[in-house]
């Protein structure tokens, strides 16, 4: 199928043209055309599969031209509704709309004027959406079309009973998109509610990584984690490359000490930072002023960030979907990346669950040049001994990770 099939608005085609872009992802071949019809949809897709597109492209095409406000977006965190602003405006860029991004951790002023102007797209985290709504600044019953993005991950971060309390000042005329990576009870039951008479669109909705991400566990011991961690920055140095903590605090704690290392090709990301603080580090990281980013989960879903090629679990995720979430910031648009994920003996219990959850084990490996000063476990508790895995980050071609094609 080609984007000319779908019938979308010449103006959007012709944005859609200058991106390069000449066959939609199966979410978008899927979605579009009920969302142009006016169908409620529910779509369960992982991140990367062009999710995005899949209800901007429509929208924009139902909008047309300037009226008032009668798009609202709802997603978890400040980047990604950046992201999705940023489709907007690009993929809306021959059309007569306005645009408005609510978020916190900047001040009113302009979002007030957005929400006066009546921009026709509103995209908006929840917490600073209701502070708005509190003040009597913005009213929902002329919304026309609600998305819900990430929801899975606004329950992951509390937000289930924001969302709702939003939903229901929306009018009840609405189309409704409805969109999680996964689908547990909990967000079903929400969907059932949000939504009437649904067009289902399921891609992929098993949670697996991708394939052009090579893969694989670096068992070390706690004591020397850190020194394992320069070992691998060394190895790759000047390559795009993410480094997931679990906490804000070991985000802060390793990156004074890579800079006290004289690594000062980083930056830090997390929700300690302010906005401009955090929008500065991804955007130098997107432009390639700095090589690594530092980040908590923050950066793990929707960030559609080109060419990363590595990414590094400091800590074994706390949830084990997060893993595929994580390593899934490379190996994009059909390129191939590296993930190394650093766990100790202690953790085992989180990696076993990520393999429940993948339905594959994950390959050990251990770096032949490095001074472990213990000897890393390699073998899976309750098997066999793993001895024709491969050692080493010799990869493929006998090069440190992945070649490159």
């Amino acid at each position: 199928m080609q984007f000319q099939e779908l019938h979308l608005r010449e103006e959007i085609l012709r944005a859609i043209q200058e991106r390069g872009y000449d066959e939609p992802t199966p979410i978008q071949a899927k979605a579009i055309p009920a969302v142009l019809e006016g169908r409620d949809v529910i779509g369960s897709a992982q991140t990367g599969t062009g999710k995005t597109a899949a209800f901007a492209l429509p929208s924009l095409h139902r909008l047309k031209r300037h009226s008032h406000t009668r798009c609202l977006v709802l997603t978890p965190t400040r980047e990604l509704a950046c992201q999705i602003e940023e489709n907007f405006a690009y993929y809306g860029k021959y059309l007569d709309l306005k645009l408005g991004l609510i978020y916190g951790g900047v001040g009113y002023g302009a979002q007030r004027q957005a929400i006066q102007e009546g921009a026709d797209v509103l995209i908006c985290t929840p917490g600073r959406l209701l502070d708005h709504l509190s003040q009597k600044s913005l009213k929902l019953d002329r919304v026309e079309i609600l998305i819900l993005d990430e929801v899975d991950r606004m329950l992951d971060m509390g937000f289930i009973e924001d969302v709702r309390r939003i939903i229901r000042q929306c009018g009840k005329n609405r189309q409704t998109l409805f969109f999680s990576a996964t689908m547990p009870d909990t967000i079903r039951s929400l969907a059932d509610w949000a939504v009437s008479d649904p067009v289902e669109v399921s891609i992929d909705i098993r949670v697996s990584p991708a394939e052009t991400v090579d893969h694989a566990l670096y068992p070390v011991d706690a004591m020397v984690k850190f020194d394992l961690l320069v070992h691998i920055l060394k190895k790759i140095q000047n390559e795009s490359t993410i480094i997931f903590f679990q906490t804000k605090a070991g985000a802060d704690r390793i990156a004074k000490w890579l800079q006290q290392h004289g690594n000062n090709d980083i930056a830090v990301m997390h929700s300690n930072l302010n906005q401009r603080e955090r929008a500065k580090a991804l955007q130098d990281f997107k432009d390639g002023n700095i090589s690594t980013l530092i980040a908590t989960d923050i950066a793990s879903r929707g960030l559609d960030v080109r060419g990363v090629q590595h990414v590094i679990n400091y800590d074994v995720p706390q949830h084990s979907e997060d893993y595929v979430h994580r390593i899934g910031r490379t190996g994009r648009a059909k390129t191939e990346g590296d993930a190394y994920t650093l766990f100790s003996p202690d953790q085992m219990d989180k990696v076993q669950a990520i393999e429940t959850l993948i339905e594959q084990e994950i390959p050990r490996r251990v770096i032949e040049d490095f001074n472990y000063r213990i000897p890393p476990m390699t073998d899976i508790p309750g098997k066999p001994k793993a001895s024709q895995q491969r050692r080493g980050l010799m990869g493929r071609g006998g090069k440190f990770g992945r070649p490159r094609r």
